[in-house]
């Protein structure tokens, strides 16, 4: 069953996106070169502290692991997932993909970025310029009697015709008091396929994108999935609600 959230339900994920939102806006202007992922997760740790809420991801659990991170930073060729350690410095040139989850009176903004570290290639400008677009095609189809499917296909038509390829393993879903309920929404797929969406669905749009193959592999640390080809990956990330007066963004940022 996907949930069907009622105004008061509504209201409270419009205040937990927009913390998200904030602090996320925040941690994007803090990375900059020369500072390490895990000061830059703490950095997310505080503001989110700060502002009432709890971090989604901290001690989330699959299986017998334990994230240990409050926030999701992945660098060039990480895809998502990357955990904050004083091992990683922010370099000129690179990018930066940022997550943050925030549960907030019981309920969860999600909500992610990619930023240039001072400045990029050509091409890395491209990538993120095409994921981004992509998440707006994907919410573009967030509308009530559209299907999933229709959200897929639409990013990766958009992808596809870019030269770029869709990550597979990874998909977006609805969020809600739960940080991953139903429905699952990939990145690809074909239109009028999957569930009918209606109004009061909140659903966490998010394209993860790669420059080569889309094939991942994790990381030593078992949680960080990298690219096979070890070239770029960029994720933008949106919760939104399913609407009668079409899809409204709840992680738009106010800095």
């Amino acid at each position: 069953m996907i949930p069907i959230k009622n105004e008061h339900e509504i209201e409270q994920m419009r205040r937990a996106s927009s913390i998200a939102a904030e602090v996320l806006a925040k941690m994007c202007k803090s990375a900059v070169a020369g500072i390490s992922t895990y000061e830059l997760d703490q950095l997310g740790k505080n503001l989110i502290e700060e502002m009432g809420a709890q971090s989604a991801c901290f001690n989330y659990r699959v299986g017998s692991k334990v994230y240990p991170s409050y926030t999701c930073i992945s660098v060039n060729e990480e895809v998502v997932h990357g955990i904050g350690t004083f091992k990683r410095i922010l370099q000129k040139g690179d990018i930066a993909s940022i997550d943050v989850s925030v549960i907030y009176n019981n309920f969860i903004g999600d909500n992610a970025r990619t930023v240039v570290i001072e400045s990029a290639s050509e091409e890395a400008k491209k990538l993120l310029k095409v994921t981004e677009e992509a998440l707006y095609k994907g919410i573009e189809q967030a509308k009530p009697d559209n299907r999933v499917g229709d959200i897929s296909a639409a990013i990766q038509e958009h992808v596809e015709k870019h030269g770029f390829s869709v990550v597979r393993d990874f998909v977006g879903h609805g969020v809600g008091r739960s940080i991953h309920e139903e429905p699952q929404i990939p990145n690809f797929g074909r239109k009028n396929s999957g569930p009918k969406l209606k109004a009061g669905m909140t659903l966490a749009i998010e394209p993860m994108v790669n420059m080569g193959a889309y094939a991942v592999r994790y990381a030593d640390d078992g949680w960080t999935a990298v690219t096979c080809d070890g070239k770029l990956s960029a994720h933008f990330e949106h919760t939104v609600l399913v609407s009668d007066e079409g899809p409204e963004i709840l992680t738009i940022s106010k800095i």
